[in-house]
This record gives structure tokens, sequence and C-alpha cells, in this order.
């Protein structure tokens, strides 16, 4: 077994064992029990645009292929998969078709924090000044369906920045900051912060 698909099987357990402490059992097992992972042709579609994507979010799509009021087969998944360094917010994992179709999305609206058009509104300075050089890979929504929050791979760094890092979007007020140099420092991250978003409180609204 590779490396990615160690961590990645590695991410998925260890986040079983914390709903289950946060008696979030009955959650996880309809989870597991309805969701599959992406199709092979939705992950060709998503490196054919991305074909730097890591080999850890593939892997986590070839296990679950997202949680945001997913519809599957067998039902309907929403999840808390993910998190970032902003206190203890969860987020949802997109699936591969959605990463595909909001390619673009950033880019229609967020100009005016790659033109750093205003000083209240950090951006960080590893993060890339030019739109037409932008490549953000959209993974994850915050659990107001991003609303308030979105997370992003950057494949389009500045010279102060390293290619594949992790950046997360807040609302209000607005910035962008790296939180991992990878998407695999990233997932040892919230390993390691032993799934900090997830508590009994924070999946209390979480329907099955």
């Amino acid at each position: 077994m590779s490396a990615a698909k160690d961590l990645a099987r590695a991410y998925y357990d260890g986040l079983k064992e914390a709903y289950s402490s946060c008696d979030g059992q009955e959650i996880w097992d309809h989870f597991a029990s309805v969701a599959q992972g992406a199709s092979q042709e939705d992950i060709d579609r998503l490196l054919e645009l991305y074909p730097d994507a890591p080999e850890s979010l593939i892997e986590l799509l070839r296990l679950v292929d997202g949680t945001y009021y997913r519809e599957y087969p067998e039902g309907n998944v929403l999840l808390y998969f993910l998190g970032s360094d902003y206190e203890d917010y969860p987020y949802y994992l997109l699936s591969a078709r959605q990463m595909v179709e909001t390619k673009d999305n950033f880019a229609s609206w967020g100009d005016y924090l790659i033109n750093r058009e205003y000083d209240d509104e950090p951006v960080d300075e590893g993060i890339c000044d030019d739109m037409d050089k932008l490549n953000f890979l959209h993974f994850s929504d915050c659990c107001n369906n991003g609303g308030t929050s979105q997370l992003f791979i950057d494949f389009s760094p500045s010279a102060k920045g390293i290619k594949g890092q992790v950046v997360r979007y807040l609302h209000d007020p607005d910035e962008l900051v790296i939180v991992a140099d990878s998407f695999d420092a990233y997932l040892q991250m919230l390993m390691e912060e032993e799934y900090a978003f997830l508590n009994e409180e924070s999946i209390e609204g979480m329907d099955i």
C-alpha cells in the first residue's frame, strides 16, 4: 500500500474513532453503510483539470465521494469530515464532481482578495496576486455550505509559497490564509489535533 493510501486510510479510521468518542456512532454507522467512493470516470475528470492533485486526496475520494447532503444509491449523507486552523469549525468533503464543477467559482468573486484591494482583508504572502495565474482546487466547504469558510489546494503560489499548499478562505472578516504546506501535511495536522473540529455539540445538528 502506498504512503498516500496509508495516510487516507489512517485519517478515515481516526475519524471513525472520533465520531465514536463524541457519541456519534449512529451517525457514523449510517454514513459507512451508505457512502461510496468516487467513480473512476469522475476521478479521471478531476485529474484532467488538476493533474497535480495529491494522491491522498484521490484516495480519500475513493473511500467517500462527498459528505454534504450527498445522494448515494442507498441514501443521503450529511457528515462533517474535515477541519482547519479555524478553532473547532467543521467542514464537509466535496465530491469529485463538485470539485470539477466549482473550478472557477472562487475566481468569479475572489478577485478583491487576490488583487489585495483592501488593506484590512489579510492575504498570506505565499498566495499569488495574479488572477490570470490563479489555480485553486476547491475541496471543502464549512458547515454552513461554505458561506463562512472554504478550503482550497493552491497550485499557483507566489514565490514565497509552496505549490500544493492548503488555503483557507474566511468571510467576515475576509481573509485568505495558508494552513498547511501540502494536503498531506493538512491531514496530519487534523490527526495530530485529534479531529478537534468534532465534539458532541458540533454533531448534534447532523441528520441521519
